[in-house]
């Protein structure tokens, strides 16, 4: 199906979670649910009854787990429990043979699969520890998507795409640097928290990059629309659908959403070069024979 039509029970997800202020509290965007809201954006009306009921096992095994440790309590046993059951009980893994599949960025086939990106297993670490009310966040970690564990004043960093193991501040720095070779940048601002919104963005960027790629810019505006229905008041969203819209000839949509990107950085210090270029774009449009 690929978006032709997006299930109304999917854009009500997407809205419900569009309506949080941002930014969110954790937990009070449902990632998971609002995820599979995504992926059926992309397949169609999926029944979802039994998706839900797994990802509902999963927390119910992670809590087994973990009661049944020696000492259970602090996160190491938390960890140990998070990692054993997503990992080994269920076999969640990294894709690593297919990592740009589409399909790794799709919650429904990452559950059918039982693989794919990182930002979607960590999706699913997230949600089998909110389950133990725990603070789980997604980190801000450049090219990588991991998560931080907070229980009682104990904090472990975990990598979702490789069975969640535990990285250790020198892990993260040499990962770092391994990526971008800046090794005096390192700190700790390079992998800040980052909200349940921005997370679930940054699993639809990969599908919309991956369509991109594939020259297919109307399926990534398909998946750009869905991001803005979870982030209505993003202005650099709202800049790129203007963009894209322009460029596949959407000139009244493309018109709406540019109006509505200017209204938003209107008194946005420091954006007067930015205002100036996008009303020139705007009056382009306005001006283009109907």
């Amino acid at each position: 199906m690929e978006y032709d039509v997006l299930p109304e029970e999917a854009v009500t997800r997407l809205e419900l979670a569009g309506a949080v202020s941002d930014p969110p509290a954790d937990g009070a965007i449902d990632v998971a649910e609002t995820a599979l809201a995504l992926a059926m954006c992309r397949q169609g009306n999926t029944d979802l009854t039994w998706y839900r009921s797994h990802l509902r096992t999963l927390g119910d095994d992670v809590g087994t787990y973990y009661a049944a440790e020696v000492e259970p309590y602090g996160v190491d046993p938390a960890v140990k429990a998070l990692s054993t059951v997503i990992s080994e009980l269920h076999g969640y893994h990294g894709d690593q043979l297919t990592y740009d599949d589409r399909q790794n960025a799709d919650l429904i086939r990452v559950i059918d699969r039982r693989k794919g990106l990182p930002v979607s297993l960590g999706l699913i670490y997230m949600h089998a520890a909110r389950a133990q009310g725990w603070s789980i966040s997604g980190l801000n970690f450049p090219g990588h998507f991991l998560v931080r564990l907070d229980i009682e004043g104990e904090r472990a960093v975990l990598d979702p795409f490789a069975g969640g193991a535990v990285l250790s501040p020198m892990d993260l720095k040499e990962k770092y640097i391994g990526m971008l070779g800046d090794r005096a940048s390192f700190g700790p601002s390079r992998y800040r928290p980052v909200s349940d919104r921005d997370v679930l963005l940054r699993l639809q960027n990969n599908l919309k990059l991956r369509y991109l790629r594939d020259d297919r810019p109307d399926r990534a505006l398909n998946v750009l629309e869905t991001m803005l229905k979870i982030a209505p008041d993003r202005p650099f969203l709202l800049r790129e659908a203007a963009l894209m819209k322009a460029e596949l000839q959407m000139t009244g949509e493309a018109i709406a959403a540019l109006e509505r990107y200017l209204h938003l950085i209107d008194a946005v210090p420091g954006q007067e070069v930015e205002r100036r270029q996008m009303w020139s774009m705007l009056r382009d449009l306005k001006a283009r024979p109907v």
